[in-house]
């Protein structure tokens, strides 16, 4: 079977989107100031867009505090090779004021610990999550307890893999180029 290709993924403007994705799409056109190619692309499918859309912003409202879930994003987004979040989600820890060490720890998946303990913690226990999908065991979550997480932050943590194994598989499969808004983040 011939391997899927980004042309099967046409990029939507307003007027040639599904019906479905417009107001969606309208919405974060207006949020943005302009159009990402990946909400664009994702228009193809627009449940799939507003899950994912819908499904984030229930991550936001988590308890975990905004670096930890950019951790949980990043460790994502790098882990699922998705150039796309790597640069949006560069720019979101630059407004938020994360310290360059940090950012470019995150985006080198191979860089073998943070220089944060406590967000190290996220990331190394997002990463048994998925090691063992999900049946992590008591030293795994202790260990994330012992940062001061919670077992509330240990199932939010799950929310945000769901949120971005989404995102990055998705945008990896619609083949979505990064705008030139975010150029300056990869």
């Amino acid at each position: 079977m011939p391997a899927i290709t980004s042309s099967a993924f046409p990029e939507h403007t307003l007027e040639t989107a599904p019906a479905a994705a417009r107001r969606t799409m309208e919405a974060v056109a207006k949020r943005s100031g302009y159009l990402p190619s990946a909400v664009a692309r994702l228009a193809t499918s627009p449940q799939l867009l507003d899950g994912f859309l819908k499904i984030s912003a229930i991550f936001e409202s988590t308890t975990l505090d905004p670096l930890s879930r950019e951790v949980v994003i990043m460790t994502m987004a790098t882990r699922n090779d998705c150039h796309i979040c790597v640069a949006m989600h560069t720019a979101k820890l630059t407004a938020l004021g994360a310290d360059g060490e940090l950012i470019a720890a995150l985006r080198d998946d191979r860089t073998p610990t943070l220089p944060d303990e406590r967000l190290e913690a996220v990331r190394q226990f997002t990463l048994d999550v998925l090691a063992t999908s999900g049946a992590v065991d008591d030293a795994s979550l202790q260990s994330f307890q012992a940062h001061g997480y919670t077992p509330q932050n240990a199932l939010e943590v799950v929310l945000g893999i769901g949120a971005y194994t989404m995102s990055t598989l998705a945008n990896r499969l619609t083949g979505a180029p990064v705008d030139a808004q975010m150029a300056a983040f990869v």
